[in-house]
């Protein structure tokens, strides 16, 4: 039987270059994502490769109707053996001393209330079966403090803090939970961030399931951009 992939987030870079590299291997996808007519040029493309696809609309920042999109596809395709989480960037982005509840919050909803909904909706089935993966997606800031990225930093600084604490909790279960942190821009073409090459990472983190961190392009790079924007040492 087919293993099932769910894509939390799902858009024409990143998470496609996941959906493919998974696809290639013979999972099926489920996209869940805001756009209905995004996902569903998505899922023609996946299905003119050959890639079972299935479409999912829901905003991850409204709670019910993720867990919803999750339940009715899992219902469809079954259980996940894979969830990954990489919502698109939205919402205010304000530096450190600007930051405020309200945009503290609405990072803090996107990256991490919709991940501990989304693995809230998978993890009893993984957890009855002894297997299965999550992967969380950060970006660099959530490991380099950048002032000018300061309520998106704060939020998905927890994130990966929180992916940490399930990776020891649950690799006893046979569960895998890793991040994935994002260094650079997603470039097609690009030698190590075109979002197929990302995507085998992705499947590669999958299938070796030893390490629950991987660091996609130049953190130094960034830490440079931020000591020139006068953001310290990091």
């Amino acid at each position: 039987m087919a293993k099932t992939l769910l894509v939390v987030g799902a858009g024409p870079g990143l998470g496609m270059g996941v959906a493919r590299a998974f696809g290639r291997h013979g999972c099926q996808v489920g996209l869940i994502a805001r756009r209905k007519e995004t996902l569903d040029a998505l899922v023609g493309e996946l299905t003119a490769l050959d890639v079972k696809a299935a479409a999912f609309p829901a905003d991850i920042r409204d709670r019910d109707a993720l867990a919803s999109a999750i339940t009715r596809a899992q219902e469809m395709l079954g259980p996940a053996d894979v969830m990954e989480y990489s919502p698109s960037p939205t919402g205010s982005i304000t530096g450190a001393a600007q930051t405020t509840v309200e945009s503290a919050t609405e990072q803090f909803e996107l990256h991490v209330l919709g991940a501990v909904t989304a693995v809230g909706q998978v993890l009893p089935q993984m957890r009855a079966r002894g297997e299965g993966t999550v992967l969380l997606t950060t970006g660099v800031s959530s490991t380099v403090a950048a002032p000018f990225l300061a309520n998106v930093g704060l939020a998905i600084a927890g994130l990966r803090n929180w992916a940490h604490s399930l990776h020891a909790e649950l690799r006893p279960e046979g569960i895998h939970v890793a991040t994935v942190t994002i260094a650079s821009g997603i470039t097609t073409g690009d030698a190590v961030t075109d979002p197929d090459v990302i995507g085998a990472r992705y499947y590669d983190l999958y299938r070796h399931r030893d390490h629950r961190e991987e660091v996609i392009g130049d953190v130094e790079a960034f830490r440079t951009l931020v000591a020139e924007r006068g953001g310290g040492h990091g």
